[in-house]
C-alpha cells in the first residue's frame, strides 16, 4: 500500500473473522436468518387469510418488523461469510402453512400461533445472548445488541398475542405445545443444516 496506509477493503460489510468463535457465530446467524424468514412466511401466512379483517393491521404491523429482522440477518450472513440452511424451502412452505393455517381459526387462532412462536424465540434470542455473554460480550457487541432488539420485538409480539385474546382460542394449550414442538424442531435443524 503507498505511503504505508491501511489498505482499502472492496467489501466494507464483511467482519474480521479473526478471533471470533467461527461456527457458534455461524450457527446463531443460520438459524436466526431462518427463523426470521420463517416469521415472514407465517405473517404472509396469515395476511392472505386475514388481511382484510380487523386484525389486518396488527400482523402487518407485527410482519413488517419481521422483514426488517430478516434484512438485517441478510447483511449479517453476508458480512460473517455464514451459508443459510439448506431448509429455507421447506420452511418457506411450512411458514407459510402455519400462519394460513392459525389465521383460518380466526383471529384468536393467529394470535396463538403468534403467542407460540415469539415465546418460543425470545427464549432462543436470550439463550444466544447467554452465548455470546460467556464468550465475550465486547467482541461480539454488534450481534448481542441486534439479538436482544429482536428479543425485545418478539416479546412485543408474544404480548400483542395475548392483549388479542390468544388464550381464547380453543385447545389454545394444545396448539401452542404443537407449534413450539416445531419452532424447537425447526431451530435444532436450522443450526446444523
Amino acid at each position: 500500500v503507498p505511503g504505508g496506509g491501511a489498505s482499502l477493503r472492496l467489501c466494507s460489510t464483511r467482519v474480521a473473522q479473526e478471533g471470533i468463535n467461527k461456527p457458534v457465530i455461524d450457527r446463531i446467524i443460520r438459524v436466526d436468518h431462518a427463523g426470521e424468514y420463517g416469521a415472514n412466511r407465517i405473517y404472509a401466512g396469515q395476511m392472505a387469510v386475514l388481511g382484510r379483517s380487523s386484525v389486518g393491521p396488527i400482523i402487518q404491523q407485527m410482519w413488517n418488523q419481521e422483514k426488517d429482522h430478516l434484512k438485517k440477518f441478510n447483511e449479517l450472513m453476508v458480512a460473517y461469510r455464514v451459508r443459510p440452511t439448506v431448509l429455507l424451502p421447506f420452511w418457506n412452505v411450512a411458514g407459510f402453512v402455519l400462519g394460513a393455517g392459525s389465521a383460518l381459526l380466526g383471529k384468536k387462532g393467529a394470535m396463538a400461533c403468534t403467542v407460540a412462536v415469539e415465546e418460543s424465540i425470545s427464549e432462543h434470542y436470550n439463550n444466544q445472548i447467554r452465548t455470546l455473554i460467556e464468550e465475550d460480550p465486547e467482541k461480539y457487541k454488534e450481534l448481542l445488541q441486534v439479538i436482544k432488539q429482536f428479543r425485545d420485538d418478539e416479546q412485543e409480539h408474544h404480548d400483542i398475542g395475548l392483549e388479542h385474546d390468544a388464550e381464547a382460542t380453543p385447545a389454545y394449550s394444545v396448539l401452542k405445545t404443537a407449534i413450539q414442538l416445531g419452532c424447537k424442531a425447526a431451530i435444532f435443524l436450522s443450526e446444523r443444516i
